[in-house]
């Protein structure tokens, strides 16, 4: 579909210039039964160079396009200093990438965050890609028709065009699958936990209450960095990072469908993050807390048949040991206990095979494929 008309785009200046910027998905999906709006209140923070320690080694310009007054696309810019010393790159990100079916607005859009990179000294240009890995990423090539969760991208099929259209080549692949939860814990995965927890000693970590973890959570992101480390586009997670996600997410977690896994130190080695789905909450909602959408939310937190897979990993001197098998099965025993039906993993990259090799003992499918896009100037 091509329109008519001049398309302007306009820099992100202003509080109500990013409230803008939000909307602009939200106007390009209502009514989309796949999609699963962002809550708006994370997005304010996580877009805010005042509240996101990101912007301590990373800057960012937004754009939105217009046709008239009309809002058709939007995109963010972002160069990652850490990353790309990481990575020994010179590369800026794209994010927050939506528009109508028309090249003339998608140009302009990846147009201006290549000229904004080349104004930085960068030499290419990779996305969707946030501030770091604790942003959605991935613009979904595969999975158009199943439903999208809070924690991953979602996007119509003509994106795909377009980034093939402009010399887009894949960087990576994140795939991510569907499985049914067993009614019953197979007898193998019961001996290999135990078997594993007395090898190494470990231990997991009973919480009644989100506050429990507390103590535990600035290990997790400890042990995060070093089992994600050499991940594609990968940087370690600071310290100011670490406190705010503790302080966004810890307190309302529900601690029966998250393990930790410690050694005789007490250091947290392995670990999984689930939560019940939000997304039906969130479309009820349209992301908004107010004024009936924190009450959908706390409903679907403690009354759901879907789980959604947010985290895991091992550090890596226990990776290959089994231990993902601990934190599994205790999180598999509160599924069966609380009526959990279905699992949705979090996207995977397609070479991690350590984590891929998760899902053999499961009935479940791949069901959505997310890409990283690249291309040098």
């Amino acid at each position: 579909m091509t329109n008519s008309g001049t398309i302007e785009l306009k820099k992100v200046r202003t509080k109500k210039d990013l409230r803008r910027f939000i909307k602009v998905q939200f106007q390009l999906y209502k009514g989309n039964q796949y999609w699963c709006p962002p809550m708006w209140m994370d997005e304010l923070k996580t877009l805010d160079r005042d509240k996101n320690p990101a912007f301590d080694f990373c800057d960012a310009e937004y754009w939105i396009a217009y046709r008239g007054s009309e809002m058709v696309g939007r995109i963010a810019g972002i160069i990652n200093h850490n990353a790309n010393k990481r990575w020994n790159e010179k590369l800026v990100r794209f994010g927050w990438i939506d528009f109508i079916d028309d090249p003339q607005v998608s140009g302009k859009l990846i147009e201006a965050v290549i000229a904004w990179g080349k104004e930085k000294g960068m030499d290419g240009i990779h996305g969707p890609l946030g501030f770091s890995d604790m942003d959605n990423e991935g613009m979904l090539i595969k999975g158009f028709e199943e439903l999208s969760t809070l924690a991953s991208i979602y996007n119509y099929p003509y994106y795909v065009t377009h980034m093939e259209r402009f010399g887009f080549q894949k960087a990576a692949d994140w795939v991510q699958y569907e499985f049914s939860i067993p009614p019953e814990i197979p007898d193998k995965v019961e001996r290999l936990s135990f078997l594993v927890q007395e090898k190494y000693k470990l231990h997991l970590v009973k919480a009644k209450r989100s506050k429990d973890l507390l103590p535990y959570a600035p290990k997790m992101f400890r042990t995060l960095n070093a089992a994600f480390d050499e991940l594609y586009g990968y940087t370690a997670l600071t310290q100011r990072q670490m406190d705010m996600y503790v302080k966004a997410y810890f307190g309302f977690i529900r601690p029966e469908f998250v393990t930790f896994v410690v050694d005789e130190q007490d250091e947290v080695i392995g670990f999984g993050i689930s939560m019940p789905s939000l997304t039906k909450a969130l479309q009820r909602c349209h992301g908004k807390l107010f004024p009936f959408g924190f009450l959908y939310i706390l409903r679907a937190i403690k009354k759901n048949d879907t789980i959604d897979m947010y985290l895991n990993g091992v550090r890596p001197d226990y990776q290959g040991k089994g231990v993902n098998a601990l934190y599994y099965n205790e999180m598999h025993k509160a599924y069966i206990k609380y009526g959990i039906t279905k699992a949705i993993t979090n996207p995977q990259l397609e070479e991690n095979a350590k984590a891929l090799t998760i899902w053999k003992n499961f009935d479940g499918r791949q069901h959505m494929t997310r890409r990283c896009w690249i291309k040098h100037f």
